[in-house]
């Protein structure tokens, strides 16, 4: 007897996305100031170069959207009020929400602080026949029952098509697009609404006459690899029919995290960069103790006044989690490249990288001489500390440097 192929199951993925997030963490951590404003913006202060992480639904309607300069917010939307990224409550809210989702999938992927896909492929029988859509409407509720946290939904047979249908979604929506109609959802798009399509790809697809999903569409995949060359004509190709291999990997880990700053002139001195460093490896420090993550590698980061980018990279013993030792680190790369190239700076950045979880921070082996960079001590000092900023704000409490 022959071997049998059995047909291979319509894959069932769903994202999870938790709308205006820091918003909503800001008004759970204080209801009876931030949780009373509807026109409310997280984010950096208005006096510095501080921008904006989040804005509620309300401030959106004055064209205010995030990463968008503090200042230049409140220039469209006077009346907004500014308050600071609720760190503390931002990282106990997206765990209890994976936490949720773990229960109905052990295939949950974290994408981000505020996004995670769950991969529901094969419990069609566990879930009694139930529809994706009423699925994911369940899952939703149960969110936000035992969270607070107010979501939308996307789902279909790939992560693409997930991520594109949580567009839809929000606010607090859901929305599936069915098996096989894939093609004909992605056809409302943009190209430049693909994940993975830049900016510089939708500028050369742009010269060819390509700017919706349905122009790519009216094309054969031989047609498109003669445009764009086999490799990016089939990926694009298979993008614009919601075809998508990629699958969801359950605990996540993020590549690394970073901090830059650009500045308003080009600094000279480097006195003037060892104090700009201090500021990012304290926020790159903040959100790695917030993510649960230390880093074995720091990366320095420099562009020059001639927009030339250059950049070192440090790998210790011990991953890292505390500003000290981050900064001493990336400090180091700092001296080196500065010396040997002596110009303006226009921008300074802090990568970490080679992310562990903080509590399986084991050392690498090939390092053991060396002198741990820090202690225990040293993390309880900082955590504290990072209470302290949740309670009082970013700015009670600040490095020996960063005064003044």
């Amino acid at each position: 007897m022959g071997d049998v192929t059995l047909p291979r199951p319509i894959r069932r993925i769903l994202l999870l996305d938790c709308d205006q997030f820091f918003v909503q963490c800001a008004r759970l951590a204080d209801p009876d100031g931030a949780g009373r404003e509807a026109l409310l913006l997280v984010g950096g202060s208005p006096a510095g170069r501080g921008v904006v992480t989040s804005a509620s639904y309300e401030t959106r309607a004055f064209g205010v959207h995030s990463g968008m300069p503090t200042a230049a917010a409140l220039r469209l939307c006077p009346r907004a009020r500014v308050v600071s990224v609720p760190r503390r409550i931002c990282g106990e809210k997206s765990r209890a929400v994976r936490a949720v989702l773990g229960r109905f999938s052990p295939l949950v992927e974290a994408a981000s602080i505020d996004e995670a896909y769950l991969d529901l492929t094969g419990t069609e029988r566990l879930y009694a026949g139930e529809s994706l859509h009423d699925t994911a409407t369940r899952i939703q509720q149960t969110v936000l029952e035992e969270t607070a946290i107010q979501t939308s939904v996307g789902g279909g047979t790939c992560k693409l098509v997930a991520k594109l249908a949580v567009e839809r979604a929000k606010p607090a929506g859901v929305r599936i697009v069915a098996p096989g109609a894939e093609a004909e959802f992605l056809a409302t798009f943009r190209l430049a609404d693909i994940p993975g399509v830049g900016p510089v790809f939708t500028e050369e697809l742009k010269r060819f006459g390509l700017v919706l999903v349905a122009d790519v569409q009216r094309l054969s995949e031989r047609a498109l690899s003669e445009l764009l060359g086999e490799g990016r004509g089939e990926w694009l190709y298979r993008r614009a029919h919601g075809v998508d291999e990629g699958r969801v990997h359950p605990e996540h880990t993020p590549r690394s995290m970073s901090r830059d700053e650009t500045f308003p002139h080009d600094l000279q001195r480097l006195a003037d960069l060892e104090r700009e460093l201090l500021a990012l490896t304290a926020r790159v420090g903040a959100d790695l103790r917030d993510a649960g993550y230390r880093a074995r590698t720091i990366t320095l980061k420099i562009r020059d006044a001639d927009f030339r980018t250059r950049q070192a990279s440090r790998t210790v013993a011990d991953a890292l989690e505390t500003d000290r030792a981050i900064d001493h680190v990336a400090r180091e790369l700092l001296h080196k490249l500065h010396a040997a190239r002596r110009i303006g700076t226009r921008l300074l950045g802090v990568a970490a990288s080679g992310l562990v979880p903080a509590g399986d921070a084991a050392q690498l082996g090939l390092f053991e001489a060396e002198r741990a960079l820090e202690t225990d001590r040293d993390r309880r000092l900082d955590r504290t500390a990072d209470a302290i900023r949740e309670r009082f704000g970013r700015n009670s409490l600040k490095r020996g440097g960063l005064r003044g």
